[in-house]
């Protein structure tokens, strides 16, 4: 199975400012291309921090202006937290919620920003025709990853919830097929309603694994 990268979602087009871009700059850019932050840039175009719209309000409403605080240097957090572009999406998102961002500039090989990464565009993994999914679940997990025929399941997707239905060997493997389907780009939940011929676990907790 191949999972989108964050460069297959990433939008390579940046906006991006310097540090002595002013406040009033920052805002109608914001407004302008509709984002919620932008990436603070060096010379060389590599990002040392993000200004969001969140650091805007808070030097507006909070009247304390310190050193430099009507420029992109003074208003921008830092260091700027980053994505690589063979990143999956998994990853990526799992450093947005742990961070609390919204927007990840995207760094190629040198440190230079190469595009940017937003939660609407991992949204576009949702968006997946339920047939492209069930296609990838029965070719790439049922036939090639778990070796099953793919006579032995039946996937339904509708709106990203996949239904699973057929007659597995062993107990064990209805588990790992679940979890395999879970892990598919664009599948939202999976329905079990598998059945099986042999209940196995029981011998796999006890550890007899004979026969």
């Amino acid at each position: 199975m191949r999972h989108r990268s964050v460069a297959d979602l990433m939008t390579p087009e940046v906006v991006a400012v310097q540090r002595g871009t002013s406040f009033k700059e920052i805002a109608r850019l914001l407004d302008e291309f509709g984002i919620t932050a932008v990436p603070v840039v060096d010379e060389d175009g590599r990002p040392v921090g993000v200004v969001s719209e969140a650091d805007l309000l808070h030097r507006h409403t909070s009247g304390e202006p310190g050193p430099n605080t009507n420029t992109a240097e003074g208003l921008m957090s830092s260091p700027a937290v980053v994505a690589r572009p063979q990143w999956s999406a998994v990853e990526a998102a799992r450093v947005m919620e742990r961070r609390r961002i919204k927007r990840l500039p995207v760094v190629d090989g040198t440190g230079r920003i190469i595009g940017v990464l937003s939660r609407r565009d991992l949204l576009q993994l949702f968006l997946r025709r339920d047939r492209a999914i069930q296609e990838e679940i029965l070719e790439d997990v049922v036939t090639r990853t778990m070796g099953l025929a793919p006579s032995a399941v039946t996937v339904d997707v509708n709106d990203g919830t996949v239904t699973l239905s057929g007659m597995l060997e062993r107990r064990s493997l209805v588990p790992i097929l679940v979890r395999l389907c879970e892990t598919v780009d664009g599948v939202v939940d999976v329905d079990d309603r598998l059945a099986y011929e042999t209940d196995d676990t029981a011998a796999l907790a006890s550890g007899d694994v004979t026969g």
